[in-house]
C-alpha cells in the first residue's frame, strides 16, 4: 500500500500531507531542509513509497487545518501514525500535550519525560516530527523565552503562535 500525498498552501507555507491506511503520517512543512531525510523515515518506516492522489484523511487534516488557521479550531482529532523510533515517539506524544496558545521550553520537555539532561536529544527528535501543527512543535522555545529553531521557519512559527495567541518571546511558566 501506498503513502498517498497531497500538496497543501497555507497561511503560513507550503505543506505535504500524507495518509497510511486511514492515519495521517506526514503534515510537513515541504520546503524544509531535511525534507528527503524526513521522507526517507516516512517511506522506510511505513515500507511504502509516496503516491500522489487524495484520501478521507488527506481531506479531513485540510479541513481542519483551514479551521485552525480561521480560528475556528484549537485541538484536532485525526488519526495520527507517527513515524520514528520510540524514543521520538515519546517525545512527539509529549508535544501533543502542550494546549492551544501555550508554549513550553525544550527543558521543560526534558523534565516532563524524566531527564532534563535529554534537552539536545529532545531538541533533535522535536525538529524530526513529521507532523507539524498538529503536533504541535511550534509550542516549543528556548528556555530563555526566546524562539529558536523549526522546520517552517521562524517567521512561520511567530505567525502559528501569534494566531494561538500565544507569549511568543516571553517565558512561560512550565506546563508539565
Amino acid at each position: 500500500m501506498s503513502i498517498i500525498v497531497k500538496y497543501h498552501k497555507t497561511p503560513v507555507g507550503e505543506l505535504i500531507i500524507g495518509s497510511y491506511h486511514e492515519q495521517l503520517c506526514l503534515c510537513d512543512w515541504r520546503y524544509r531542509k531535511m525534507r528527503a531525510n524526513i521522507d526517507q523515515r516516512v517511506q522506510t518506516g511505513l515500507d511504502s513509497d509516496y503516491q500522489h492522489g487524495d484520501s478521507e484523511v488527506i481531506q479531513n487534516t485540510v479541513h481542519q487545518l483551514e479551521e485552525y488557521f480561521a480560528k475556528q479550531r484549537t485541538a484536532f482529532d485525526i488519526p495520527l501514525k507517527l513515524v520514528g523510533t520510540p524514543f521520538q515517539q515519546k517525545v512527539w506524544q509529549q508535544l501533543i500535550k502542550i494546549p492551544y496558545g501555550k508554549t513550553c521550553s525544550y527543558l521543560d520537555l526534558s523534565i516532563a519525560l524524566g531527564n532534563e539532561k535529554a534537552i539536545r536529544a529532545v531538541a533533535t527528535a522535536n525538529g524530526a516530527n513529521a507532523i507539524s501543527i498538529i503536533v504541535p512543535c511550534h509550542r516549543v522555545i528556548g528556555t530563555n523565552g526566546k524562539l529558536v529553531g523549526y522546520a517552517g521557519g521562524l517567521a512561520a512559527k511567530s505567525k502559528l503562535l501569534s494566531l494561538e495567541g500565544a507569549n511568543a518571546g516571553t517565558k512561560q511558566q512550565s506546563l508539565f
